[in-house]
């Protein structure tokens, strides 16, 4: 892929002002699809989750699920919106192989939430109000797998494999207006607004907001209109591209500051920018053209003739409203300030995205800065290592345990890493390892004695040097007996014991 020639940021911004608008995608973990019984899971083999209304075979009719409709009415008073009294879904008719019926069922001009707005914190501290235009109901699409060729995508490829697993997953998706004002913050806006998207479903319990697999997407549009004299009216919106189902936050941030750039130094150059639809490519850190961008007339919506009305009582969303958990972003100062984070760690926890499993910690016990050093420490780094989720690993609950017997002074740390081990690999609870291990801290000064006195006896130059009040010269003692001990003492109480017995 070539690569364009781009604008410097910061000159871009001088030049243009930034125009946004979001569709985040919002996959439901609803036990079932949205029009069928077929089961709703991440995985299995191809083409396995699916009945005749996945794969849209003649006589097959489409069933609402009444969880997904709860949990988008949730989800819309969340954002703020107003819930319809009464929409309707509609028919999308494109044809694409992972669409089986050659049309989607989706909500058009009936949506069932709308007129909403989010608050979204930028990494300062400073508060941005992104207006939400509506937030509707529609099924997902399959997925397909394109074989040969050296980039996976269809060009190039030598043939494509369809999977319907996908087909009819339950979706909601959140759709902003324009945004203006974010200026030189547009890419960081992206990113923090997509956050607090994904904290809000996680919060909610609808989604599993995994973005690496697919359960959120964003498609991010941007366009740039020229800056005017002070006193004369804004220019007119520029054309915008949609930049598709970009799967993580770190990639809307870079999308975004991306086709800033690229977009500037086409019109500063004279030339026009297409509306069309964009790839993101982490790998080289571009976006490529996709296809032209279709308006809603190109896809021929009408009402959905084999579903009726969803018209939710008015008990219904009082019960849901009530139901609301506290706003994510409420949530994280009140949290920062009972912790008593400086802003620093709080900003470590909430980039390790461990925030849920820390306050589970602290209710099972445990101080929040243990709770924080042990989560985005050792279990994040084993979780790295391993490739997968650190909450996979172990329980908040043992988390608490492990820490518990370290305040004890039970274990040392070294000593609670080998206990978090044996945890992670099945061995029970901390205190089932500690004992199946022999792991536990040596207690008995006794025994830490007997290994002081005979590696004091085996070093007399350092029993001198301590005698002679160089006290840093015990280091070598207590290194002998902490090995002695197989790392089973406390070094602090070895240290006492070393220069007690050497000035006995």
């Amino acid at each position: 892929m070539d690569k364009p020639a781009l604008m410097d940021y910061d000159k871009a911004i001088e030049l243009f002002e930034p125009v946004l608008g979001f569709e985040v995608h919002v996959e439901l973990n609803t036990k079932t699809k949205m029009f069928s019984d077929a089961p709703n899971f991440f995985g299995g083999e191809p083409n396995t989750n699916v009945t005749p209304v996945d794969l849209g075979l003649p006589g097959s009719l489409p069933v609402v699920n009444e969880q997904a409709v709860k949990y988008a009415i949730s989800l819309g008073l969340a954002l703020g919106c107003s819930i319809a009294p009464s929409s309707r879904f509609a028919r999308k008719n494109y044809f694409y192989p992972d669409l089986a019926k050659n049309y989607q069922i989706s909500q058009f001009d009936e949506p069932i939430a709308f007129s909403g707005s989010v608050e979204v914190e930028l990494a300062d501290g400073r508060l941005f109000t992104v207006p939400i235009e509506r937030a509707h109901m529609e099924e997902d699409a399959g997925k397909l797998t394109h074989v040969g060729g050296a980039t996976g995508r269809i060009q190039g490829a030598e043939y494509s494999l369809v999977d319907y697993n996908r087909a009819g997953i339950p979706l909601v998706e959140i759709v902003t207006e324009i945004i203006y004002g974010a200026e030189g913050d547009a890419p960081e806006l992206a990113k923090a607004y997509v956050s607090t998207i994904r904290d809000i479903v996680v919060a909610l319990g609808i989604s599993d907001a995994k973005m690496e697999r697919g359960n959120l997407r964003c498609d991010a549009n941007i366009s740039l209109r020229p800056r005017t004299a002070p006193g004369e009216p804004p220019a007119k919106l520029g054309t915008r591209t949609e930049t598709k189902n970009v799967n993580s936050l770190r990639s809307v941030e870079r999308a975004i500051r991306y086709e800033i750039q690229r977009q500037a130094a086409i019109l500063a150059n004279g030339g026009t920018i297409i509306q069309e639809t964009r790839h993101w490519h982490e790998d080289t850190g571009q976006t490529s053209a996709g296809r032209p961008k279709s308006d809603a007339d190109d896809y021929r919506y009408f009402p959905e003739p084999d579903l009726l009305p969803v018209a939710p009582s008015l008990e219904l969303i009082e019960q849901l409203r009530a139901a609301l958990p506290e706003a994510p972003a409420l949530r994280r100062r009140r949290l920062k300030a009972d912790w008593g984070f400086t802003d620093l760690e709080f900003q470590d926890v909430v980039n390790s995205g461990l925030l849920n499993e820390i306050v589970d910690t602290t209710a099972a016990g445990a101080s929040a800065q243990a709770a924080r050093k042990w989560w985005t420490g050792e279990i994040a780094r084993v979780a790295n290592q391993r490739g997968v989720d650190a909450s996979s690993l172990v329980s908040p609950i043992h988390v608490s345990e492990l820490i518990a017997l370290v305040e004890s002074g039970t274990l040392t740390d070294r000593l609670a890493r080998q206990v978090l081990e044996g945890v992670i690999e099945g061995e029970g609870t901390p205190d089932e390892v500690v004992a199946g291990r022999g792991l536990a801290v040596v207690s008995d000064d006794g025994a830490l004695i007997a290994a002081i006195d005979e590696a004091l006896a085996s070093q007399p130059d350092v029993l001198a040097k301590i005698r002679d009040g160089k006290v840093q010269a015990a280091g070598a003692v207590i290194g002998a007996v902490m090995k002695a001990m197989k790392g089973q003492a406390d070094a602090a109480r070895v240290r006492e014991l070393v220069l007690e017995r050497a000035n006995a």
